[in-house]
């Protein structure tokens, strides 16, 4: 192990006005720490990171090494902490239960839900009055670790992602999305009408005779990882219009404190309604920006998307993760300033709704 002696000599960035730190690094070799076992994972104090760079990245801060300003030196940038969003630490003891399953989420103390605690804050009120608003998901991360590692690295950390529950490593991968900003949101598999010729895989929720199995596999679902605010349909046109096999399901989402999101795939979907009914705050998206998955389609859908949001005040959207919609999205994010355009998370999209907007609720507000 080794310990840093380090001498800081503070100085103002004449450039940028950031504050910064000059530091000589001396190595010295440390007493071998004793590192004490735990039979429980779950209790145990999580390692630090495995690298400098992790280091950094992690508390926020720009190193620059052996410049021509300072060639004996490195030079620490320290960001400005009151423009910084930070996501609530997950998971949250007060909003888990262990299970066969692992950590499934539940309401906390004195209002405490995940879909309160887990979601990304708003921040600070823009300056300028905002043209419009767009709240984006992206879904179908977790399973490429390539695709997912772009997105989270390349996204404006505003834009919501969702992941599969049928990846690895789930745990550490939404946990760096997390630390990058991003709320987060599980996707449940659900059954399609061209089932099983289209199969979200082995924990699909089903209708009919194999229905009583949904709440097995829906704990199977939700303890594939922590920190979502809550949970969007993947696939399901024919489990999202059977009531009789949605309102089990919705019950039990109701009462471990989750949001719901239908992503808009299905005409005939009540999973917003049902939702509703049920006292779960639920969103509907308006629009797909990459059903046609061509860079000049998803910049036509991205436009359409700005006017709705300018005509309506605020747009709700998913898309996939897929290379050329996460880097049209990625161009388009940074022209929404000038724009007046602000992105926004999924879970504060149902705050800015009006009864009279595409798939909205009868009620608006923040999450309850």
């Amino acid at each position: 192990m080794l310990s840093l002696a380090l001498t800081v000599a503070l100085r103002r960035d004449p450039d940028g006005g950031q504050p910064m730190a000059v530091a000589s690094i001396e190595k010295r070799v440390a007493p071998a720490a004793s590192v004490s076992a735990t039979a429980d994972p779950a209790t145990a104090t999580p390692r630090g990171p495995a690298s400098a760079a992790q280091l950094e990245n992690s508390a926020g801060v720009t190193v620059t090494r052996a410049g021509e300003d300072a060639p004996e030196a490195i030079v620490i940038t320290i960001p400005d902490e009151s423009r910084t969003i930070r996501l609530a630490t997950a998971p949250d003891s007060r909003l888990v239960e262990r299970s066969r399953y692992g950590m499934l989420p539940k309401l906390g103390p004195e209002g405490a839900t995940p879909a309160k605690v887990y979601a990304r804050p708003l921040g600070a009120e823009p300056t300028v009055k905002p043209a419009g608003r767009i709240a984006l998901l992206v879904g179908g991360l977790g399973i490429s670790q390539n695709g997912t590692a772009d997105a989270i690295a390349k996204l404006p950390a505003p834009v919501s992602l969702a992941f599969a529950p049928y990846g690895t490593e789930l745990e550490r991968t939404v946990q760096r999305a997390r630390g990058e900003g991003h709320e987060v949101f599980l996707q449940l598999p659900m059954e399609p009408f061209d089932y099983p010729d289209n199969d979200p895989g082995p924990h699909t929720l089903l209708t009919g005779p194999k229905a009583p199995d949904n709440i097995d596999k829906l704990h199977w679902a939700l303890g594939r990882f922590t920190g979502y605010v809550g949970i969007v349909n993947f696939l399901g046109g024919r489990f999202t219009a059977d009531e009789s096999a949605l309102s089990p399901v919705l019950r039990e989402l109701a009462g471990r404190g989750l949001m719901v999101i239908d992503d808009g795939s299905s005409a005939r979907s009540q999973l917003a309604a049902a939702a509703d009914r049920a006292r779960i705050p639920a969103l509907k998206i308006d629009r797909v920006v990459d059903g046609v998955t061509r860079a000049d389609a998803i910049d036509k859908e991205l436009a359409a998307l700005e006017n709705t949001a300018r005509e309506q005040g605020i747009a709700v959207a998913a898309a996939s993760a897929l290379p050329v919609s996460i880097e049209r999205i990625n161009r388009w994010a940074q022209s929404l300033e000038a724009k007046k355009i602000v992105l926004v998370p999924m879970s504060a999209a149902r705050g800015f709704r009006s009864p009279k907007t595409t798939g909205s609720l009868k009620s608006t507000g923040s999450l309850q």
